[in-house]
């Protein structure tokens, strides 16, 4: 299938590893153009060599904290004055850490909303304009099962990525008009760092080693495993292609049957 993407240029958020990388590796393989950028500039820069080396595509790094509004307007200039345009943006940031609400401070709030919320949301200041302009554009936040059914533990992802969801809905009625389509994308238990960090957080709480958990978690997942990044990535190129003219405003799970709820 031709998605119809070729020579775009894409501007993927936290994609130095995970499925940030996995992301940015699946829209090359299409001919996308594009802006890597990660707080780590030495994975950032290793990732980008991985990607180009097995796609040709042109590819732009810049590290930067997607938390920082500033480094946010200075990441989009960047791309502007380099390819001229921004046609997708895939908004993600590294979930905020395992606790419980007696353990969370004042400080863990406050942070997790710029990592999670206030990135979305300075992405979507910088680079809706520029495709609004060009009567064409993709926007997609990466979340978690989260928004759908909370995760025990996260309580600060199940809070925060909740307002995320609220603000993707909110956007893609406001841009709609203007061939810009906005989605969320909700993975489920997928192979991971993060996974594997939260792995031992939870394993170490029990007792138990990090293995066993895994294991309960490919037990609660229908299809028996968990998923693989790639098979994430695939969902969000769709999204950001031509063949996905008519979703916006939708949350999709990529999580393998997961979440128990209709919606």
């Amino acid at each position: 299938m031709d998605l119809g993407i070729k020579d775009r240029v894409a501007v993927v958020a936290a994609s130095s590893q995970g499925l940030g990388k996995a992301v940015a590796w699946g829209l090359a393989r299409e001919g996308v153009k594009l802006a890597m950028c990660a707080r780590n500039g030495e994975a950032l820069h290793a990732a980008a060599d991985e990607i180009r080396r097995d796609t040709g595509v042109e590819v732009m790094t810049h590290a930067c904290d997607v938390a920082s509004p500033d480094a946010v307007r200075q990441l989009v200039a960047g791309v502007l004055d380099r390819f001229g345009r921004v046609d997708i943006c895939v908004a993600n940031a590294g979930g905020p850490p395992s606790k419980s609400f007696a353990e969370t401070s004042l400080e863990d709030w406050r942070a997790a909303v710029d990592l999670n919320l206030m990135s979305t949301v300075s992405l979507a200041h910088e680079t809706l304009p520029v495709m609004q302009r060009r009567k064409w554009g993709r926007f997609i936040a990466i979340t978690s099962v989260a928004v759908k059914q909370p995760v025990e533990g996260l309580i600060l992802s199940n809070s925060v990525r909740a307002a995320v969801s609220g603000l993707i809905k909110t956007l893609s009625q406001e841009y709609g008009g203007d061939g810009v389509l906005v989605n969320s994308v909700c993975p489920g238990y997928i192979a991971t760092a993060r996974l594997l960090e939260l792995s031992r957080r939870v394993a170490t709480k029990e007792g138990v080693e990090p293995a066993r958990i895994e294991e309960r978690w490919a037990r609660q997942t229908p299809v028996g495993r968990v998923g693989r990044p790639d098979e994430f990535a695939d969902l969000v190129v769709f999204l950001a292609s031509e063949r996905a003219s008519y979703i916006s405003g939708a949350c999709i799970a990529v999580d393998g049957g997961l979440v128990k709820g209709i919606y």
